[in-house]
């Protein structure tokens, strides 16, 4: 019969063949209960034996019904017609007998399940009624009649021996079946039709001149086209029909599963679908194995073509939505992205990294999709670039959807602008070839329709990477244009792969839309369907094949040459994968034998464990321990403030009276100001310290595993740069110290004693920074320099020549002030001028305030040894005692801060900022964890990377495995 009637209902006509013990014969109403066996059996011979005789009476009693009187070998010329007409016109009893057969299959089939269901009438109206099929059988028999008419039997064949024409028809039948079956692959590689090749063997075997009945084969070839067109009306509106009872049955089924789940309150585990497992193994290869080099060779439908030729919209067509973002003229594929299409009930769509479905039935979420694609788009291209590597993953599922993994990458350009990259042309080209390399890879190659083939870019690509076309499969889109545009000739040429040099699977002409952005996919899919239905180019001219239409057929032929393809790749893959296992383990036997396989996200797991548990340990330290760091940290932030700020200028007043009163007066706005955030920052890093310190000590333990190190550095840096002391406290600090240092008498003999120690040591510590001071401004001694064969530099012997002088000034005036006079100045310049030292005001100054300390410094040290054994008397004289000990009470003093202030951080960093810590440290792991990046920054080794190799290919394999046991109970 028909091509298309053909491959629409190959399935169910060879189901009706092979299967049915009722076939309606093609021209007459009996039935022939024998059951037809597939090629020539036995049972196959005795169905068409008698289905000749049945003919041959039908036509007999025809005749003799309509009154007329045949002779005896008039008789036997007719016969022989008929057998004739039945060779020639076998292909479209078969067709048809198994159409009709598979629709009484389907009706048995649906009376058992109408049961369930409601009432359904329509379908009545949708199939096909007898008297219908009675009247195709009557034009059947009527052309029979006019080509008999036509044909002048050439009396040589009277002669011929039936035993010729059974081996003629035997060959003839066998040719035919191979051209059924090479159709089946190669689509629309057949140029001329089965029809037209079977009429041209017919007329060359029978010798018959092509000008005598060129007239009427023309007028039985427009019957066949107008039979061709009923047979497309009834396959539209059947499948219509179909989709719509389909619709229903799975309405019905959730009603089902809702009662039933009320009744069975067990909850199951829901089963994976099988593209959803094959989805999840391609998820686990890209981030293994991104460039084929191993053995990700597992299939994908990789969807390649020009800027703006239509790939999206093929896409969205097969996924019944319009998922992908718009515009007008401007690159909007940025970034590859992986479409995981599935059936379902409810059309929804989801992103693989997160858990919000967008319900494809709503426009609010349409929208919102698109925007997410977008912008996951521009956030993937980063440094100045126009397009990424990166892999956007979804999944659509929905009613009638075919099962295949799409991979939509950038289209190809020729010409850059000046928004884009430099290397934006090379980039997409790289891409394209990189997954079209993968020889599995099915490639959906998309040529625009509506512009020359000449300025496609695509094709030479794709002739590249497939030269064979074994895995290729050409889409002409827009070809609702091209109708207008178009040579018919040329766009023949196209679809039947004569143009171009690139050879494919299959040719496919699609309608992609009307132009309009806001054209849903069922008004552009009926308008496809309409064009196909109604176009003159592509439907009544025969330039294509009625099954290379409709994005409908596209997507069941590469649903069905996808899962061919995986079917026939999968052992493979996973053999290789277990091979790689295999290696991957006797590696890691050899180098870390008594170590067991951790990955990265173990390994994390356990250093979070170790810090965590360090944290615990730091707020079991002793009060004790705490004190003395808190009081060491604080001395060392605060005692640089106190001998510049406080002590130092205080002592230069020039009595006791004032000392006391300016060192009142610098500490009472130290403790307003500057002392309270000091503290603070004296706490936190005193924190800092005691933390670290646990953890260097946790490094020396006998079971300590150093690939943790870094982790462990980074993690505790992060969470320290992060931490800060709880704002209140300094309010707090600011009231305790104020109220501290209003107290001005020395209580008992042992806090005078350390005062006095805390003054001497204090002191002590500045005089060993000064000689520091002036060892590198003097140089070293005699016997340095003899000693280590040291020599004084020219600026060293000058400032020795300046402290010189500085000595005998104070030699003369051991009580003076810290500055230097006009006169003193100037004398110690005229002083060095006569022994030839030139030097200026300034640099006698630099020299004198490292000299002046170390003097005053030791002064200081001498009264604190003379206040030692004065307590009694500061008691009973205080202010007027004849020792001076106000450096000893202003110590005092600023050491009762400390103490205080000590206290109250100690108790804060074990009542709250140990606990802050925690949760900062939780926070910063928590961020780790999620980064990957991050992890493998700094988790890393052979140890590390080896394990993670193996960890991988281990799952990898587990999941094919678990895909191959679903692919094989699915056959």
């Amino acid at each position: 019969m028909l091509r298309i009637y053909q491959n629409t209902y190959r399935r169910t006509a060879r189901k009706a063949v092979v299967y049915s013990t009722k076939v309606i014969c093609c021209n007459h109403s009996t039935l022939c209960n024998i059951t037809r066996q597939p090629r020539r059996n036995g049972a196959g011979a005795q169905w068409e034996q008698h289905h000749s005789r049945s003919h041959e009476q039908f036509l007999l009693a025809g005749n003799q019904a309509r009154g007329w009187t045949i002779p005896p070998h008039s008789r036997g010329y007719g016969m022989f017609v008929v057998r004739i007409l039945k060779g020639a016109l076998k292909l479209r009893y078969l067709v048809l007998g198994g159409a009709i057969g598979g629709g009484v299959s389907l009706s048995k089939k649906y009376e058992e399940w109408k049961e369930g269901l409601p009432d359904m009438k329509w379908l009545e109206v949708a199939l096909p009624q007898g008297e219908r099929w009675s009247q195709f059988s009557q034009n059947l028999i009527e052309m029979g009649s006019v080509v008999k008419n036509a044909i002048d039997i050439d009396p040589r064949l009277k002669q011929l021996g039936e035993d010729k024409l059974s081996e003629w028809r035997s060959w003839f039948d066998s040719r035919l079946d191979d051209a059924i079956e090479a159709a089946d692959y190669q689509g629309n590689q057949i140029v001329e039709t089965k029809e037209d090749i079977r009429s041209k063997t017919t007329v060359a075997a029978l010798g018959i001149p092509a000008d005598e009945s060129r007239k009427k084969y023309e007028k039985l070839q427009s019957q066949v086209e107008t039979l061709q067109t009923e047979i497309m009306n009834v396959q539209i509106k059947y499948q219509k029909e179909l989709e719509k009872m389909e619709k229903e049955n799975r309405e019905l089924r959730q009603q089902y599963l809702i009662l039933k789940t009320n009744k069975k309150t067990t909850a199951k585990r829901i089963k994976k679908s099988l593209i959803d497992m094959y989805s999840e193994v391609l998820d686990e290869l890209s981030g293994y194995d991104t460039g084929y080099t191993m053995a990700d060779h597992l299939p994908r439908v990789v969807v390649v073509g020009d800027q703006s030729s239509g790939k999206t919209s093929v896409l969205e067509s097969i996924a019944k939505a319009r998922i992908f973002p718009r515009g007008s003229g401007e690159m909007m594929t940025r970034a590859p992205v992986k479409v995981t299409l599935a059936e379902g009930p409810y059309h929804v769509a989801q992103f693989r990294d997160t858990d919000r479905e967008y319900d494809l039935t709503k426009e609010s979420d349409l929208a919102d999709l698109r925007r997410e694609v977008e912008f996951r788009m521009r956030a993937s291209v980063r440094g100045g670039k126009t397009v990424s590597n990166e892999v956007i993953a979804m999944t659509v599922k929905g009613p009638g959807l075919q099962r295949m993994v799409l991979v939509d990458l950038p289209g190809i350009i020729s010409t850059m602008t000046v928004d884009m990259a430099s290397d934006t042309k090379d980039s997409i080209h790289q891409m394209t070839k990189h997954y079209m390399s993968n020889p599995n890879a099915i490639i959906l190659c998309i040529q625009d329709g509506s512009v020359d083939a000449e300025r496609s870019n695509v094709t030479d690509l794709v002739m590249q990477c497939d030269p064979l076309g074994r895995r290729t499969i050409f889409v002409l889109t827009k070809v609702d244009l091209a109708e207008e545009l178009a040579d018919p000739e040329r766009i023949r040429k196209i679809l039947s792969g004569k143009l171009f040099p690139m050879k494919a699977l299959g040719y496919y002409a699609v309608v992609t839309g009307r132009g309009r952005k806001d054209d849903s996919i069922d008004a552009i899919r009926q308008y496809e369907e309409d064009f196909f239905k109604n176009s003159k180019l592509f439907h009544r001219r025969g330039v294509i094949m009625p099954h290379q239409v409709t994005s409908r057929n596209l997507s069941l032929a590469v649903s069905d040459r996808f899962w061919k393809m995986v079917r026939e790749t999968i052992e493979q893959q996973a053999d290789a994968f277990k091979a790689t296992r295999f290696n991957l383990e006797t590696e890691w036997k050899n180098n870390f034998p008594r170590l067991r396989e951790s990955g990265r996200d173990e390994l994390f797991d356990k250093a979070k464990g170790e810090i965590l548990d360090e944290v615990v340990t730091l707020s079991q330290i002793s009060a004790k321990k705490w004190d003395d760091a808190l009081t060491a940290k604080l001395w060392e932030k605060l005692s640089n403030y106190v001998f510049e700020n406080v002590y130092l200028p205080a002592a230069q007043s020039g009595s006791q009276n004032s000392f006391n009163t300016m060192v009142d007066i610098k500490l009472r706005q130290w403790a307003e100001q500057a002392l309270p955030a000091k503290s603070v920052e004296a706490g936190w890093e005193a924190l800092q310290q005691e933390f670290i310190s646990l953890m260097e000590r946790a490094k020396k333990a006998h079971d300590h595993d150093n690939v943790f190190d870094q982790l462990k550095a980074a993690v505790v840096d992060e969470a320290i740069r992060r931490h800060s002391w709880e704002d209140k406290a300094i309010d707090m600090l600011r009231v305790i110290q104020l109220n501290t240092l209003e107290d001005r008498f020395v209580h008992d003999k042992t806090e005078w004693d350390q005062a006095v120690k805390f003054l001497e040591n204090s002191v002590n510590t500045k005089l060993v920074q000064t000689d520091e001071t002036l060892s590198q401004m003097f140089g070293p001694g005699p016997w340095t320099r003899f000693a280590h064969w040291k020599s004084l530099t020219q600026d060293q012997q000058k400032r020795r020549s300046v402290k010189g002088e500085l000595d005998k000034i104070l030699k003369n005036d051991v009580v003076r002030m810290a500055n230097l006079s006009y006169d003193e100045l100037t004398t110690v310049r005229k002083n060095l001028q006569r022994d030839n030292v030139e030097v200026d005001t300034d640099y006698i100054r630099q020299t004198w305030f490292p000299v002046y300390r170390k003097h005053f410094l030791q002064q200081a040290l001498q009264r604190a040894k003379e206040c030692r054994k004065a307590y009694y008397l500061y008691t009973q004289q205080g202010a007027e005692c004849e020792v001076s000990c106000s450096d000893v009470v202003l110590f005092w003093r600023i050491q009762q801060v400390i103490k205080v202030t000590g206290n109250a951080l100690r108790q804060q960093v074990i009542n709250r900022e140990a606990r802050r810590l925690d949760k900062e440290i939780k926070a910063v792991l928590d961020e780790f964890s999620d980064d990957e990046e991050r992890k493998a920054h700094l988790l890393t080794g052979k140890r590390v990377q080896l394990a993670e190799e193996l960890i991988k290919v281990r799952q990898i394999q587990e999941k094919l495995e678990e895909f191959i046991n679903s692919l094989n109970q699915e056959k």
